[in-house]
């Protein structure tokens, strides 16, 4: 076999879909973009009616940090990293003195199945321990290049969902740094 197709096969070899993945949100370091709150359990108010922004502020080699601001709220981020079997996502929450809020650092890492454009990242032992109701927590991303990226949740067996949608076309200015950025 030529040395030039067996390095083309280790190089789309390389390239799998949690590494494509990891490009798409590459492409969207240091900007930012509104969303808009597409589905959320009857009853809970906890992102309706607040402008709702993501903005891709840190981007290193193993990890791409996701300030989510809720309004005025800028305690959450999401944090994603590298994996020997794909990607982790967990979620960072601090306070306005940028201390950690008790209900931090859960989230999973990505299962089989991902896909270039979606990776879902069941609950892991760390999130069930801290919060147990969380056990059948299975958070999603999209990514749709040059439309959109989506955050969502979903508890299995119950009618808990989140989805919130960004709008990947029109970038607006990055907000203020997250609580406890340095």
């Amino acid at each position: 076999m030529p040395m030039l197709m067996v390095v083309a096969l280790l190089a789309a070899a390389a390239d799998t879909a949690p590494e494509q993945f990891w490009k798409h949100l590459e492409a969207l370091c240091g900007r930012a973009f509104e969303g808009r709150l597409v589905d959320a359990p009857p009853g809970d108010t906890t992102f309706a009616g607040q402008r709702l922004v993501m903005h891709v502020r840190e981007c290193t080699g193993d990890t791409i940090r996701i300030p989510f601001h809720v309004g005025e709220n800028r305690s959450r981020t999401w944090v994603i990293t590298r994996t020997a079997g794909g990607l982790r996502l967990k979620h960072d929450h601090r306070h306005e003195d940028g201390s950690e809020d008790t209900l931090t650092q859960y989230g999973g890492d990505s299962r089989a199945g991902a896909t270039a454009a979606k990776i879902e990242f069941p609950a892991d032992a760390h999130t069930i321990s801290l919060i147990p109701e969380a056990k059948t927590n299975v958070w999603t991303l999209e990514v749709e290049p040059g439309a959109r990226f989506v955050y969502a949740l979903r508890r299995e067996g119950t009618e808990r969902r989140f989805r919130i949608e960004f709008d990947l076309t029109r970038a607006i200015p990055p907000p203020p740094a997250p609580w406890g950025a340095r």
